[in-house]
């Protein structure tokens, strides 16, 4: 399927990503870092020609501040879609990840594994309903786990042989033409 141009960026680091805490669906604030890496976000996408862009963002929290920093001066308006929303943790929400169980690759399986969490084929369906009703090229503001998602399912699997340092944060992941180039 061809998919429209996409800039993916994931919201900057919150209180709970510095403390090592599984949010999920929870929300807790951007830091000053989280900050820093939005504004950058925002100077990279500056020189970029957005015009017929739509501007869409998960409505959680550290998404939306997010969204507020990195687009300031660019978007006129930024429009919510809860399928941009982080996958779901279930029981796991809150909790430190040093303490639970970390099956073979420790970042990403914890959040498949969750008891009672919305696990990745959810998430899949989601992402590909969110992708299937795009009409046109769009700058989306979302979350480690969810890009993730969203990018594998656009540019397949070229999409995880890109360096992905805390999931993206202060980076700009540019999909077109089933290619995915990091903006830094």
């Amino acid at each position: 399927m061809i998919y429209p141009e996409l800039y993916i960026l994931r919201h900057g680091e919150t209180i709970w990503n510095a403390e090592h805490r599984m949010q999920g669906e929870l929300n807790s604030p951007l830091t000053e870092k989280g900050m820093r890496d939005a504004a950058r976000q925002g100077a990279i996408l500056s020189g970029i020609n957005l015009n017929g862009f739509t501007f869409l963002s998960s409505p959680q929290g550290r998404a939306f501040q997010t969204a507020g920093i990195a687009l300031a001066g660019i978007a006129d308006h930024i429009r919510t879609d809860d399928r941009l929303r982080e996958i779901g943790v279930g029981d796991w929400s809150g909790l430190l990840r040093d303490i639970l169980p970390s099956p073979q690759s420790p970042h990403t399986s914890q959040y498949e594994i969750a008891p009672n969490g919305e696990g990745f084929p959810r998430l899949k369906l989601r992402c590909r309903a969110f992708l299937a009703d795009l009409q046109g090229p769009a700058v989306l503001v979302t979350h480690g786990i969810t890009s993730s998602m969203i990018r594998g399912l656009v540019v397949g699997e070229k999409a995880h042989a890109v360096p992905d340092t805390h999931g993206g944060q202060g980076r700009v992941y540019h999909l077109k033409d089933g290619d995915q180039f990091l903006l830094e």
